[in-house]
């Protein structure tokens, strides 16, 4: 095998380059959001939020369609297209149900009037758990999009990237989730 070919095999696809950049992007507007929280949180005024239960559940919830997400990239790679369909439609379902369940927690922190006004917690947790969750709509729909895919058409090349650019998305959803609730349950006092 010649050095060009070692090389070409090395190389990065360039959907996969992108989505790095992305989250690298993504990373440091979060990271940015919670400096801020922190830096306003030592105001005389602040006040912390308490998490509803509904956020603990998304975090269940989200672990779960991780594991479901990499069973489905598993199908995929092993050319067993039952197995691809069932997990991902499982994700599809679990990544659903984390939306669904935000809306539900959102909910209960309204009915406590914790809202964008005054000086708190209240107003950094809709603003950065509303984004994160804009982001896990968008997976949502690309898992849509790949669900609805794999029962139309028929698959002639096992092309992994689609596949594997979506997983790497939604494990980074994930983590990104994971990071954000501990952050507000242990800095915020979100318990």
């Amino acid at each position: 095998m010649s050095m060009t070919n070692k090389m070409e095999q090395k190389r990065m696809h360039p959907h996969k380059f992108t989505l790095w950049v992305a989250i690298g992007s993504l990373l440091m507007m979060f990271a940015g959001l919670t400096s801020a929280f922190i830096v306003k949180s030592n105001q005389v005024n602040w006040k912390p939020v308490a998490m509803p239960v509904w956020f603990t559940i998304s975090t269940i919830l989200m672990l779960l369609s991780s594991g479901t997400m990499q069973l489905a990239l598993k199908g995929f790679r092993e050319r067993v297209m039952r197995n691809y369909r069932l997990w991902m439609w499982v994700t599809l379902g679990l990544g659903a149900a984390f939306v669904a369940s935000q809306w539900i927690g959102f909910q209960e922190l309204w009915s406590k009037q914790v809202t964008f006004q005054g000086a708190g917690a209240g107003q950094f947790l809709y603003v950065i758990f509303g984004l994160h969750a804009l982001h896990v709509i968008a997976g949502v729909i690309v898992l849509l999009v790949m669900a609805i895919r794999s029962f139309v058409g028929s698959v002639k090349s096992y092309n992994t990237v689609p596949v594997e650019i979506a997983a790497t998305y939604w494990h980074f959803v994930d983590l990104l989730w994971i990071y954000l609730f501990v952050f507000f349950w242990v800095v915020g006092g979100g318990q």
